[in-house]
């Protein structure tokens, strides 16, 4: 099945299903945990150094797109990384966390209710597209397919997208469901894909942080012990990738 054939009942279904999943979780998100305050800055680390690899800084000439933006959470980040709100977009399926979004980004910002497998946005519309943990939230294989397909559509031929998400799967939540380096590859054909594991699992962590910061981050550094993907993505169009900076 193709991403254009995913009927609109199905991408309703998984919508609703993400909602009512989402309204029910709790964010165990503190600045009061070190565990959080580690895992925030190492992936900071890691995200700016890609973007520099890649040519992406600095930001405030680039068009950029998060989806699934939430409370808005990167957005902020790509502010304080020197982005122009007027030229940064957010859409996420939950009313209420668009909402809470509005509070907290600077004026100029757009943000939009809907749905990321039907962008409301003009094709080749942004120099940087962002999904973090989108993927891992949608159980359909179609509808992954129509996310990347829509994804790819408003990115200018240029650009890069920003991926950060699960390869491996949560045994206490049955919610999610984690994305393969192989699934990565099939949900974006033809496209230049550069990923390396980051992240240290989060209840090691958690753990670890309070207790020795340079261990964590020293653990933190084998990918074996690292939960997520991050990666650059890019259409044979967007120029050579650089090499593969890990496994």
């Amino acid at each position: 099945m193709s991403s254009d054939d995913v009927s609109s009942a199905t991408l309703a279904a998984e919508a609703e299903r993400v909602r009512r999943v989402y309204a029910a979780r709790q964010d165990h998100s503190s600045w009061a945990s070190w565990g959080y305050v580690f895992g925030f800055q190492d992936r900071e680390r890691h995200v700016l150094r890609l973007l520099k690899r890649y040519g992406f800084l600095p930001l405030a000439d680039r068009s950029m797109l998060d989806v699934g933006c939430g409370t808005g959470a990167w957005i902020r980040q790509f502010v304080r990384w020197g982005a122009q709100p007027e030229l940064l977009t957010g859409i996420d399926l939950l009313a209420d966390d668009v909402a809470e979004a509005r509070r907290r980004v600077p004026a100029g910002v757009r943000l939009e209710v809907g749905n990321a497998a039907e962008l409301p946005f003009p094709t080749a519309s942004f120099d940087v597209v962002l999904q973090s943990t989108v993927f891992s939230s949608v159980l359909d294989p179609n509808v992954r397919r129509k996310i990347a397909s829509e994804m790819l559509r408003v990115l200018k031929p240029e650009g890069l997208i920003l991926w950060y998400d699960f390869h491996v799967n949560s045994p206490r939540n049955p919610h999610v469901r984690r994305v393969t380096r192989r699934e990565i590859r099939e949900l974006f054909p033809g496209c230049r894909i550069d990923l390396r594991r980051i992240t240290l699992a989060p209840p090691l962590m958690r753990w670890l942080a309070p207790r020795s910061w340079l261990l964590t981050y020293l653990l933190g550094g084998i990918p074996l012990l690292c939960t997520h993907y991050l990666g650059a993505i890019r259409t044979l169009a967007g120029g050579r990738t650089p090499r593969s900076a890990g496994p």
